[in-house]
C-alpha cells in the first residue's frame, strides 16, 4: 500500500495545486522578474527614439556613446534576469518532481494493484510532461503576456490610433487561440486515449511473443491492434489539420497586423502626427506585444495534452489517496486469523469470497484446496495484504495486516504467486528483495529453497544479470528462485501459490525438502496447491468452493470426511 508524507487535501484544490501552492513564493519572484524584465525590454525602443530623433538630427557622438553604453548595461541586466527566472523554474519543477513522484509512483502502485488495469507507468510519464511544461518556454510565455499592456499603453503614447490598432489586433489574437483550443481539445483528447490503449494493446501482444510465434496469430493480433491504432491515427489527424489551419491563419494574421501597424505608422509620420523614431520603435513594440501570445498559441496543442496530463494525475491522486504509515510492530509469531473475510471483484460485480474465517497457530501448516474458480489464489492475497477485503479481517499476531506498516510487515512475509516474476537485476539483488544485499541471508534463502547449486551454474552465479538486460531463466528455474526470495530473512508467514505448477522432478523433491524445513523452523505456511505430495505435508486443510468455506480442520479429519461424501455421493448414484 502507499505511503507518504504528502497529506490529501482537504481544501477541494487536490494534491497537485497544493504542492504548486507550496512554491508560491517562486511564482511570485518569477512574475516580478517578468514584470522588471517587460519593463527593461522598453530600453531598446527608447534607445531607437533616441538615435533617430535626437542623435541622427543633432549628430552628437557623445550622445550616442552614453545611450549606446546605457542600453548594454541594460541588456546585461535583463540578461542576469532572465538567467536568475530560468534557474527559479528549474528549481520549481525539481521541487515539484521531488514531492509529487513518490506520491504517483505509489498511487500508481496502488492502481495496478487494486484494479490490475492501465498502464502503470503512464501516471510518471504524464507526471514527467507537467514538469516539461514548467521548465518550457511556454510558462515563461504565459507570465510574459500579461506584461503585454505595457507595451499597448506605450504605443497609445505615441498615438492614440496607434494604441488602439493594437489592443484591438491582441484581442484577435487571443479570441483565435482560443478558438483553436476549443476546435480541437476533443479530437486531441479522444486521440490520446486512443494512442494509450493502442500501445497497451500492442505491449500486451508483445510480451506473449512466444504465444504468438507458435500458433501463428502474429496476422490476427496485427490486424485487431491496427484497427486501434487507425482509429488514433485518424483522429489525430482530424485534429492536426483543424489545428495547422487555425494555426496558419495565426501566423498570417499576426504578420498583416505587424505589416498593417507599421503601414499604421507610416502614415501617421507623413501626417506630421509621429516621428520616423516613433514609426520604428512602433512597430518593435507591436512585435513585443504580440509575441509571448504568439508563443501560446503556437503551443496549445502542447497545453491541450498537459491539461489532459493533469487531469489523468488528479483523478489517479483522487482515486487513491495516501494510506497511513501503520505500526512498525515486532517480529511477529505468526498466528493469523481470517475474520469474516469477503472479497468482491474491483467492479463489485463478483463476489470472490464470502465470509472465510479460520484459525492457524504459530508453525502450523495449512494447505488450500478447491476447484478453479474457487477463490484460492485470492485468499493468498489477501494473506499478504495485496488485496484489500470488502468486510472482514486478517490479522497477524492479533493486528490486522492494514495496521502493519508495510516496509515492516514485508519483512515479515514470504510470497510465492502463480505467475512468478524476477526483476532487472543480479540473482542476489532478486532474493534479497533489493533491500541492502547481506550475502549470508541471500545463501541460507537459497541453501532452504533448495536452489543454492542451480545458482550456482548459472553463468555468474549469483551475480547473474535477469530481466530485460539479462538473461532469461525458465518457468521452474524462476519459480525456484522465487522460493528462495519468498525464504529470505526468515519470515514468519509464507503463502506458496501452486508452487509446484512449473517444476520437475527434482524440482518437486527440492520443494518437499525446503517445505520440511520451514516446519522445522516453525515458519507458518499456506499452501495453495492440487499435487498429493505437496498437500499431504500440512497440519490442517480448507477446502474452498465458489468462494464459500466447504471444510476446515486438521488434515487427515477433512480428507476422511471428503472420502466419505465422495463414497456417499457414489453409492446414491449406484443405488436403482
Amino acid at each position: 500500500m502507499s505511503t507518504t508524507n504528502l497529506k490529501p487535501s482537504n481544501t477541494g484544490r487536490g494534491e497537485l495545486a497544493e504542492v504548486l501552492l507550496t512554491y508560491r513564493g517562486i511564482f511570485i519572484h518569477v512574475g516580478l522578474f517578468s514584470g522588471v524584465i517587460a519593463i527593461l525590454m522598453l530600453a531598446p525602443t527608447i534607445y531607437m527614439l533616441q538615435v533617430y530623433d535626437r542623435v541622427l538630427t543633432s549628430g552628437n557622438e557623445t550622445t550616442l556613446w552614453m545611450l549606446t553604453l546605457i542600453v548594454l548595461m541594460i541588456y546585461a541586466f535583463i540578461g542576469a534576469l532572465e538567467w536568475i527566472r530560468s534557474l527559479l523554474v528549474w528549481r520549481l519543477s525539481v521541487g515539484f518532481d521531488e514531492k509529487l513522484a513518490p506520491r504517483v509512483f505509489d498511487a500508481a502502485f496502488d492502481a495496478n494493484l487494486k484494479t490490475g488495469k492501465g498502464n502503470a507507468a503512464r501516471p510518471l510519464e504524464d507526471l514527467q510532461q507537467l514538469r516539461q511544461f514548467i521548465t518550457g518556454q511556454w510558462l515563461l510565455a504565459l507570465f510574459d503576456a500579461p506584461w503585454s499592456p505595457i507595451y499597448i499603453l506605450a504605443m497609445f503614447y505615441f498615438h492614440p490610433a496607434l494604441g488602439f490598432f493594437a489592443l484591438g489586433s491582441t484581442l484577435i489574437l487571443l479570441a483565435s487561440g482560443w478558438l483553436n483550443e476549443r476546435i480541437s481539445r476533443s479530437h486531441l483528447k479522444n486521440a490520446g486515449e486512443m494512442m494509450i490503449a493502442s500501445s497497451r494493446s500492442a505491449d500486451a501482444n508483445l510480451r506473449n511473443a512466444e504465444v504468438i510465434a507458435g500458433m501463428g496469430m502474429l496476422a490476427n493480433l496485427r490486424r485487431r491492434w491496427a484497427v486501434q491504432h487507425q482509429s488514433y491515427v485518424r483522429e489525430q489527424s482530424v485534429a492536426y489539420v483543424r489545428m495547422a489551419t487555425l494555426l496558419g491563419f495565426n501566423k498570417a494574421l499576426r504578420l498583416v497586423m505587424q505589416s498593417l501597424g507599421l503601414g499604421l505608422c507610416a502614415w501617421l509620420v507623413l501626417e506630421h502626427e509621429m516621428t520616423p523614431g516613433m514609426m520604428i520603435a512602433g512597430s518593435v513594440l507591436m512585435s513585443r506585444a504580440l509575441s509571448p501570445i504568439d508563443q501560446i498559441i503556437g503551443a496549445s496543442r502542447s497545453w491541450t495534452n498537459v491539461k489532459e496530463a493533469r487531469r489523468r494525475l488528479s483523478q489517479l491522486l483522487d482515486a487513491f489517496p495516501p494510506q497511513d504509515k501503520g505500526m512498525a510492530f515486532p517480529q511477529p509469531t505468526g498466528e493469523v486469523i481470517v475474520e469474516q473475510l469477503t472479497v468482491t471483484s474491483p467492479d463489485r460485480a463478483q463476489m470472490l469470497l464470502q465470509n472465510i474465517s479460520f484459525k492457524l497457530a504459530p508453525g502450523e501448516s495449512l494447505v488450500i484446496v478447491g476447484p478453479s474458480g474457487a477463490g484460492k489464489s485470492t485468499l493468498g492475497r489477501c494473506l499478504v495484504n495485496a488485496l484489500e477485503p470488502l468486510r472482514g479481517k486478517v490479522r497477524l499476531d492479533n493486528v490486522p495486516l492494514d495496521q502493519w506498516q508495510p516496509e515492516t510487515l514485508g519483512r515479515h512475509l514470504g510470497y510465492l504467486p502463480q505467475d512468478v516474476q524476477l526483476f532487472s537485476g543480479s540473482v542476489a539483488e532478486n532474493i534479497a528483495r533489493f533491500d541492502t544485499l547481506d550475502e549470508a541471508k541471500v545463501i541460507a534463502a537459497a541453501q532452504m529453497a533448495g536452489v543454492h547449486e542451480l545458482i550456482l551454474q548459472l553463468p555468474e552465479g549469483y551475480q547473474t544479470q535477469l530481466g530485460d538486460n539479462g538473461m532469461g531463466l525458465s518457468g521452474g528455474q524462476r519459480q525456484r528462485v522465487g522460493l528462495a526470495r519468498a525464504l529470505y530473512g526468515n519470515p514468519s508467514l509464507i503463502i506458496l501459490d501452486e508452487p509446484n505448477s512449473n517444476l520437475d522432478d527434482l524440482g518437486e523433491a527440492m520443494l518437499a525438502q525446503a517445505i520440511f524445513r520451514m516446519k522445522q523452523a516453525r515458519i507458518t505456511l499456506v499452501l495453495i496447491t492440487h499435487k498429493p505430495n505437496v498437500a499431504r505435508q500440512a497440519d490442517k486443510m480448507l477446502i474452498l468452493k465458489a468462494g464459500t468455506r466447504v471444510d476446515f480442520g486438521p488434515l487427515t479429519e477433512v480428507m476422511a470426511r471428503t472420502q466419505k461424501l465422495a463414497m456417499n455421493a457414489r453409492a446414491a448414484v449406484e443405488t436403482p
